[in-house]
């Protein structure tokens, strides 16, 4: 199956590396070119534009950053929706907000094409072992037709319905995991001044009735301030933002979130936005040392 990929960020960089491996034949494109060249030499070919890339084949994929990267992808000149047309499917697994989606629908099927939304739950190590879950929306026939791509960049698919519910999906999951990072961190610094070991606090954490792979992941590296960016902190307050802006919508009060972006904003300030997204515990200690 010859399949586009636009974005070779964290994500779509292991995403596309992984479709080549199980057998497919990729054409990619990546607003920095020269980050195409790994995925050359595993046999992948570029595309010049988006429009080159979906000029060439029957699906493209984007994993892009933010949704006004995900709408110029599409809209600008060269952009997908130049030579999108019948028989062609185009699947965004960005990470947007459901309006983002709902506009891309629009343009995609009104030059004939179909469209899916498939943003997905899982950071860099997923993405690497094909262990992501990803929340669909949009055409069923399309999403049929990409489950065999969905199977080998994933362990589980969902399929959600009309456009826009897996953008809202993402950001409630997004949204949770961000406030969970934040009272993490707190905990940590918690336990440090209270004269714990950090590493018991893990332990104990571990055994207990919230118990997690995100603990158990970032936990260590938090503690020896290892920030290699596996979903990196801008990203994250990114999708803060738009999750409180979905709670706005539906009249949803989210103190809890609300603080948690303030953190994760605050973390960006200190010029940590491009580190992984735990690097919001240097915000506790900062605050800590400094009262």
């Amino acid at each position: 199956m010859e399949v586009g990929f636009l974005g070779l960020g964290i994500m779509g960089k292991a995403m596309s590396i992984n479709l080549i491996r199980s057998g497919f034949k990729l054409t990619v494109w990546n607003r920095t070119l020269s980050k195409c060249d790994e995925l050359v030499e595993l046999g992948a070919s570029i595309g010049e534009t988006p429009a080159a890339v979906v000029k060439k084949c029957k699906y493209t994929i984007a994993m892009l950053s933010d949704p006004s990267v995900a709408l110029s992808v599409v809209f600008d000149k060269d952009g997908v929706l130049e030579q999108i047309c019948h028989g062609k499917g185009y699947i965004d697994m960005s990470t947007v907000d459901a309006d983002t989606s709902s506009k891309i629908s629009e343009a995609i099927t009104s030059k004939g094409g179909s469209f899916l939304e498939a943003p997905v739950s899982g950071s860099k190590k997923p993405a690497e072992d094909g262990q992501l879950v990803i929340l669909a929306a949009g055409e069923k026939a399309l999403y049929d037709e990409a489950i065999p791509a969905f199977d080998i960049m994933g362990k589980k698919s969902f399929f959600l319905g009309q456009v826009g519910n897996g953008a809202k999906m993402k950001l409630v999951v997004n949204m949770i995991m961000g406030s969970m990072m934040n009272a993490f961190s707190e905990g940590l610094v918690l336990a440090d001044r209270s004269g714990l070991n950090p590493h018991t606090l893990l332990d104990v954490l571990d055994l207990g009735g919230i118990a997690n792979p995100m603990f158990r992941l970032k936990g260590p590296t938090m503690i020896q301030n290892n920030y290699s960016p596996a979903f990196p902190l801008k990203h994250q307050q990114k999708d803060m933002r738009l999750a409180l802006a979905l709670g706005d919508e539906n009249a949803v009060s989210m103190p809890v979130a609300a603080a948690a972006n303030e953190a994760f904003k605050k973390a960006r300030s200190l010029g940590l936005g491009d580190l992984d997204f735990s690097a919001v515990y240097e915000t506790v200690k900062t605050l800590e040392h400094s009262s």
